[in-house]
């Protein structure tokens, strides 16, 4: 991979990994648009460029860092307080009293609870997951499915909802176990390309009635130890497989740096356009995007 290839792909998922219309299938479109063209890439498919594609997803995490930084401060001083004040120590009827009256604390570990789920759904189904990156009409559908989701994603306030569903009316205080098990869940379906991770875990959260800048946080927190734990055993399986092949240290240098910038941006647009309900101009999008897979056939891989 040249360092070149490196930057265009850099580009695709800082931008791409927060605007929710899929950062996966957005690389695998633009690495068989790459290897048409004579560009010397491995399978989509192939550990190595699945390593590549964790890497600069992990330099889009600095994006959260950047962007989102107060609000995890927040959470950080939130935790320190409540475990100076003693919420976190176990008494007579152990953590549990103590855990539920410290908020901070609480909404993390539920945060950590979805990304478990995450882990143990897609180690379970991960063959199932990578066998959808070479089929063109599977990706194609998945973009519907995103696209559907995107355009509810608008509908869902609380001036909208009835009493069966009451959108916006769930704060860090209401998240409960059920509702962090269910966006995990989520997430572990977001792995195959053409369903948005972000744009699927935040439907989910304000279908469970989360607040809109709760479903936001909470999606995007999530997606920290999420890809880091992802990016981990990616590397583990890589390294003691048949190695980093023809992708250099440099190349994903490249990558990540390029994530991290282009991500800033595209998050800060994309956190404003949800507050502002605007989410349909994305529905569109994938929806075109879709048709064009179905009948160009991008993402198709040769058998081998």
């Amino acid at each position: 991979m040249t360092l070149l290839v490196a930057l265009v792909l850099g580009v695709v998922q800082g931008l791409f990994m927060f605007v929710p219309v899929s950062s996966t299938s957005h690389l695998v479109l633009t690495q068989t648009l790459l290897r048409g063209s004579g560009s010397d890439l491995p399978a989509s498919d192939s550990p190595e460029l699945i390593l590549f594609d964790l890497v600069v997803h992990v330099g889009t995490l600095v994006s959260v860092v950047i962007v989102m930084g107060d609000g995890l401060k927040e959470l950080w001083q939130g935790i320190r307080d409540e475990a100076g004040s003693g919420q976190l120590r176990p008494g007579r009827r152990g953590m549990g009293l103590g855990l539920a009256e410290a908020t901070s604390s609480r909404l993390v570990a539920l945060m950590l609870l979805s990304v478990a789920v995450t882990g143990v759904l897609g180690l379970a189904f991960q063959d199932l997951i990578t066998g959808v990156f070479g089929s063109p009409s599977l990706v194609a559908i998945a973009l519907i499915v995103t696209g559907g989701m995107l355009w509810w994603t608008d509908a869902m306030t609380p001036q909208r909802s009835g009493t069966r569903l009451r959108f916006g009316w769930r704060g860090p205080t209401q998240v409960s176990v059920t509702v962090a098990v269910i966006v995990g869940a989520a997430q572990a379906v977001a792995l195959a390309p053409g369903i948005s991770r972000s744009g699927t875990t935040i439907f989910i959260a304000l279908l469970l009635g989360m607040q809109r800048t709760l479903a936001a946080r909470y999606s995007f927190y999530v997606a920290i130890p999420t890809i880091l734990a992802a990016t981990g055993v990616q590397t583990l399986q890589v390294a003691f497989g048949e190695g980093f092949g023809t992708i250099s240290w440099g190349a994903m240098a490249v990558g990540f740096v390029t994530a991290a910038v282009v991500g800033t941006g595209a998050l800060w647009l994309v956190l404003r356009l949800l507050e502002a309900a605007r989410f349909r101009v994305f529905s569109v999008y994938v929806w075109v995007l879709a048709i064009v897979v179905l009948v160009a056939g991008i993402g198709a891989e040769p058998p081998v």
